[in-house]
């Protein structure tokens, strides 16, 4: 198991230098450049633009660029953002808190919801129940995330009342209660995809090992239906369930940059778009790559998960 998670260590540090390659050249061959943020204002002259060209670097080769850019990040430095004159790293730290309360809290809740529709709709395979989830479970994924954002915003702030309508807190009020009740709406809009990807996999997940012959002999053995499924069947069930999480964090990143926007909630979706209107070509670069180092964590996490729920896995050591 150690030798596979170096080996998967090793292959993460070579697609994270992949990224940045691709993400590095992508942004400053894009029309219009990093200068374009400077020369926006029109106040500046040829001279002005050649001057801050050259203080920041932006006026050498391209690879010449990115190997400086790469040297110090290495070493901590993640550049300067455009816009602020702040570290990146500052930035993206007084933003990453409200993402991370933002998908950790829609995760937990897709889960429970998911793990539990999916095994009470294997348990009672083609009944009502289960025809309803499926059912809310296709119409959950074709729905458009702004869209749904959208409507509980029409619904529930503008008609109803009951929830407010965007930002992590309101001005003057930063109490706890103040904070859960602006998180409900885009908890709610960004748990809901997940929840039926999750739903989906656990029946499925579930089906397969209520089937296995491990299980019939515990049933001819006379062990109560709910011990069978709770010690048996759900703890081999929710290895797909390990695998999704550690997957699914594109996902959640994606479906989070969106929500953000829709709900003005203050996380690094929102600046990442902010960041790329403004140019602020240090400050996506940053965010490219720790988004990058989130999702390869997520993977090595669950493979990590993977050995501690069946045990088999860390022996064979992949």
């Amino acid at each position: 198991m150690i030798a596979f998670l170096l080996r998967r260590l090793g292959q993460s540090l070579l697609l994270l230098l992949i990224v940045s390659v691709i993400g590095f050249a992508i942004l400053h061959l894009a029309p219009g450049g990093p200068m374009s943020q400077f020369a926006a204002g029109g106040d500046m002259t040829q001279a002005d633009l050649d001057r801050i060209a050259e203080q920041l670097g932006l006026n050498r080769p391209l690879p010449v660029q990115y190997l400086e850019w790469l040297w110090r990040m290495l070493r901590g430095d993640w550049g300067v953002s455009y816009r602020d004159q702040q570290p990146v790293l500052h930035i993206i730290a007084s933003h990453i808190g409200a993402t991370l309360e933002l998908m950790l809290t829609s995760t937990l809740l897709a889960m429970v919801i998911g793990a539990w529709v999916g095994i009470l709709g294997a348990i009672r395979r083609y009944s009502l129940f289960d025809s309803l989830a499926t059912v809310g479970a296709m119409i959950a994924l074709s729905i458009p995330t702004f869209w749904f954002g959208l409507v509980v915003i029409y619904v529930f702030s503008v008609g109803l009342g009951w929830l407010p309508s965007g930002n992590r807190y309101t001005m003057g009020d930063g109490s706890f209660l103040n904070q859960v009740h602006h998180l409900i709406g885009p908890c709610i809009v960004l748990a809901l995809v997940s929840t039926a990807v999750w739903s989906r996999y656990m029946r499925s997940s579930m089906l397969e090992v209520v089937n296995q012959d491990y299980i019939r002999t515990a049933r001819a053995k006379g062990v109560p239906e709910r011990q069978i499924l709770l010690r048996h069947a759900l703890r081999n069930a929710l290895l797909p369930m390990i695998t999704i999480t550690g997957l699914h964090v594109p996902t959640l990143l994606s479906g989070a940059l969106v929500t953000e926007t829709v709900f003005t909630w203050p996380g690094m979706g929102r600046l990442f778009l902010d960041s790329i209107s403004y140019r602020d070509y240090p400050v996506v670069m940053g965010i490219l790559m720790f988004t990058a180092v989130l999702v390869l964590t997520g993977s090595l996490l669950a493979d990590l998960l993977y050995g501690v729920a069946d045990p088999r896995i860390s022996r064979s050591g992949r």
